[in-house]
């Protein structure tokens, strides 16, 4: 039998074996508590898509979908996320916040979830993971910040916002997809336990979540903003915002103001709340 005939094995990798979801689910789900289901697939194309499309036939909040490989994984813009089979961290979760938090305040849902990843891979990674707005992680490897993974949050009918996190977790500097990226691995975690990081990111999200709708979704009183604030990379620093409209503003990042916007002061003072557009972290001068 050569190569190409062999089946491939989801134990093809000893280095990277599959998630184990009947311990996950041991683990994560119990009376009470945020999370209700826990599915592990081999593979498809987006879990915000398929979670989108379940939430829409009524599932309950607190479902997570997560895949061992995604083919078809989507960033902001509609950017295409893939990496190899089990080589990290592709998942989405649904929340459904009710009617004590207001529409008004869901834009904050991808900044705490960044908040709650930080937070989980600190405790379970022993790693620094530093937020650039508004929805990237970035990792420090070789002295550079490299994006280790993103935050897609979308709407999915009434009531209800599937947020998916994708993060690399064992990717080789072979396999990255741009010299910018990076991965837990090469940012040297202390542990590179898929089970373990999940778990982690989980219940962090779970008591970062509880604790904005505890608040009404007050990003102040939930503490949310002064968490985001303090572990956002983009702030302080010079930056050039890329606006929609093929527009631009270039200052200094100084604020995330109330409604999760990015607060930017141009060399004439004036400030400016950006709620949408990428960021580029540029080098302070001289």
């Amino acid at each position: 039998m050569n190569d190409s005939d062999t089946p491939v094995s989801r134990w093809s990798d000893l280095d990277r074996p599959p998630l184990n979801a009947s311990a996950l689910r041991r683990g994560l789900i119990r009376s009470g508590g945020l999370w209700t289901s826990l599915d592990v697939v081999p593979a498809t194309g987006s879990t915000n898509t398929d979670l989108a499309a379940r939430a829409a036939a009524g599932l309950a909040e607190g479902a997570v979908l997560v895949a061992e490989e995604q083919t078809a994984g989507r960033g902001r813009l509609d950017r295409r996320w893939t990496a190899p089979a089990r080589s990290g961290l592709f998942f989405s979760v649904l929340l459904r916040p009710g009617p004590e938090v207001p529409v008004r305040h869901y834009g904050w849902l991808p900044l705490l979830t960044g908040v709650a990843v930080a937070t989980g891979l600190a405790r379970a990674a022993g790693v620094d993971t530093a937020l650039k707005w508004p929805n990237d992680l970035l990792v420090t490897v070789g002295g550079e910040e490299c994006k280790a993974g993103g935050i897609l949050a979308e709407r999915a009918g009434d009531g209800a916002v599937v947020v998916g996190i994708g993060l690399n977790v064992s990717l080789r500097e072979s396999e990255l997809p741009v010299p910018t990226a990076g991965s837990l691995a090469l940012a040297n975690a202390v542990s590179l336990d898929r089970d373990t990081l999940l778990r982690g990111v989980l219940r962090s999200l779970e008591r970062w979540y509880g604790q904005w709708r505890e608040a009404g979704g007050d990003p102040a009183l939930s503490r949310v903003q002064e968490a985001y604030a303090a572990g956002c990379a983009t702030l302080g620093r010079p930056v050039r915002a890329e606006l929609p409209g093929e527009r631009e503003l270039v200052g200094e990042a100084v604020a995330i103001d109330s409604e999760g916007r990015l607060v930017v002061r141009t060399g004439d003072g004036e400030r400016h709340a950006v709620g949408a557009g990428d960021i580029v972290h540029l080098r302070a001068a001289g």
